[in-house]
């Protein structure tokens, strides 16, 4: 016993040693745990061996939680929404520097029927985005002439395109939720060659949900990874002082090792200085989404936030030079056709140096 649990410290430590060299602390945790899920060790208070061990392993992962929560490492992530506004826009429209890792979001699927006045079933997801220029074919080239692009799908959103009412999460229960999930989105992922899901409800029935939205999204996330359906998983929080935040913050302390990027809306913010924008960046990173891989974001259309044309590369470049930015996002590609993609070109230019 006390033999084999000297191996596994001795393994974990060489993994430790080279993920250190890469300066991506957040994943060590991440990778302590799953070894311990999967290897099911439970530490006996009757071991003296045991006791040693587990006073180590706990020790190790608060030190790496300190290091990882402190030291969010620059990223050359871009990530795009696409296909909630328009059926024209296409994949091949946007510009895609071999420098920088392209996502591709495609915006959205829900969890309701697909008629005219759609109603909620439980986790049964059908594609929402404009499919017409955003299909499996048109995915899979774009994915086969870049090796640097990725392609994952959006759940939820903020409202149905065609009248503007509220897409609410809507589970019957937990069990039920989870399992029509897991079953229909593995379908759609696989149909449309996608990598991976990002979460973006906004509206809930009530404050009392917040931990079935938890378990629920928790839980997808946890079986599609176990089960190989994605590659990475992410998040679209932002500040309201209410509902959307308590949940997402509640999701991120139970499940945060299973989730790779927060998508921070700084967008829904009124208005921004450079200041106020670095500074909130890092009130989110640091405290709110603790150790994550956060993501600075603008709005194609409008003076929300910190517009692309109005300071937010400056702040960026101060991120940067924090060496905390986490990657770039941006709302949407459907707007963004309208003025030549100008703010992704500078977005992955500063991204790529």
């Amino acid at each position: 016993m006390g033999a084999g649990f000297a191996r596994i410290v001795e393994l974990e430590l060489g993994v430790l040693v080279e993920i250190l060299r890469i300066n991506s602390a957040i994943y060590i945790i991440k990778h302590l745990i799953t070894t311990i899920n999967q290897t099911s060790i439970h530490i006996s208070v009757h071991s003296k061996e045991n006791m040693v061990f587990g006073t180590f392993l706990m020790g190790a992962i608060f030190v790496l939680s300190l290091i990882s929560s402190c030291s969010a490492a620059n990223s050359n992530l871009f990530r795009e929404y696409i296909g909630a506004e328009s059926d024209s826009v296409k994949l091949s429209d946007v510009p895609i520097s071999p420098k920088v890792e392209v996502h591709f979001i495609l915006a959205f699927a829900i969890d309701y029927t697909s008629n005219n006045h759609p109603t909620p079933t439980n986790g049964k997801f059908n594609a929402f985005w404009e499919t017409k220029n955003l299909g499996p074919s048109e995915i899979a080239s774009i994915k086969a002439k870049n090796s640097n692009v990725r392609v994952a799908v959006s759940l939820g959103g903020d409202s149905f395109a065609h009248d503007k009412s509220n897409v609410y999460f809507s589970p019957k229960s937990i069990n039920s939720w989870v399992e029509n999930a897991v079953s229909s989105l593995t379908s759609m992922i696989k149909e449309y060659n996608l990598d991976g899901i990002d979460i973006d409800y906004e509206h809930f029935r009530s404050s009392d949900d917040v931990t079935t939205f938890v378990e629920c999204v928790g839980r997808l996330i946890t079986i599609l990874k176990k089960r190989k359906v994605i590659k990475f998983a992410s998040i679209a929080p932002y500040e309201d002082n209410g509902p959307v935040q308590s949940h997402y913050l509640a999701l991120w302390r139970k499940y945060g090792h299973v989730i790779d990027y927060v998508n921070f809306q700084f967008y829904a913010y009124d208005k921004l200085s450079v200041s106020q924008f670095v500074s909130h960046f890092n009130d989110q990173q640091g405290s709110s989404y603790r150790g994550s891989q956060l993501l600075a974001s603008f709005i194609s259309k409008g003076n929300l936030g910190l517009p692309a044309n109005k300071g937010f590369f400056e702040a960026c470049k101060e991120l940067k030079k924090q060496g905390k930015l986490g990657g770039i996002f941006v709302w949407c590609a459907d707007e963004s056709k309208e003025v030549g993609f100008k703010y992704e070109k500078a977005a992955q230019a500063l991204l790529a140096t």
